[in-house]
């Protein structure tokens, strides 16, 4: 168990707030998050870059030049992959990255990647309070508030985000906002800061914390 402090709009100390979830043994959590940042960037890969073999090149049906008597190397076929625009030896085809991992085990690194930022968290009241508008720089202020440097890479997990926290947080590079019931391994670890409201971390309890 975790405590984390809790702050309101204004960036004032607003009390304390657990988080209880179960992480992986310190022997394995390592290779465990490390196996779960892998699988994630390899099944974010699309696996569709392709090139054509010598089969599969257009043209080549006519001998280039005669075979002997030109002081040249023998060639039987512009296709050949030792002529530019020939085909490519072994290059890549359309292919599936995916690999393959368990539920419990990607609960569990999920759970251990959250409690092994406890001490970047923030938690707070009210997020947004009074923002009726997109208002990138009321969003820059607030976070210059609860004591995060600019141009430092931000994970807001805001549940029930309003449509004007959703375009004030868009023009942000920075700052990424995610619910609290999609998080993932490689943004809670890339991350310097991550900034939850009341309702994300309740959220998060829920989810994640009956295993």
């Amino acid at each position: 168990m975790t405590d984390c402090s809790i702050r309101d709009w204004q960036g004032k100390e607003a009390g304390k707030a657990s988080l209880n979830l179960r992480v992986a043994k310190e022997t394995s959590a390592n290779d465990l998050l490390h196996r779960a940042v892998v699988r994630q960037l390899a099944n974010a890969r699309q696996g569709t870059a392709s090139t054509l073999t010598r089969a599969e090149v257009a043209g080549g049906g006519r001998k280039p030049y005669k075979q002997k008597g030109t002081g040249r190397a023998r060639q039987g076929s512009i296709r050949t992959p030792l002529r530019p625009g020939g085909g490519v030896i072994f290059g890549p085809k359309p292919r599936s990255y995916e690999l393959g991992m368990n539920r419990k085990e990607r609960r569990l690194a999920l759970r251990t990647a959250l409690m092994s930022r406890s001490a970047d968290i923030t938690v707070v009241k009210d997020f947004a309070k009074g923002l009726d508008t997109p208002k990138t720089k009321d969003i820059t202020a607030a976070l210059a508030r609860f004591d995060i440097a600019p141009g430092a890479k931000v994970l807001l997990v805001i549940d029930g985000a309003s449509d004007a926290v959703k375009l004030s947080v868009r023009n942000l590079e920075k700052v990424k906002l995610i619910a609290a019931d999609q998080l993932n391994v490689f943004d809670l670890l890339h991350a310097n800061k991550l900034v939850l409201n009341e309702e994300a971390l309740a959220k998060i309890q829920e989810v994640y914390g009956d295993d």
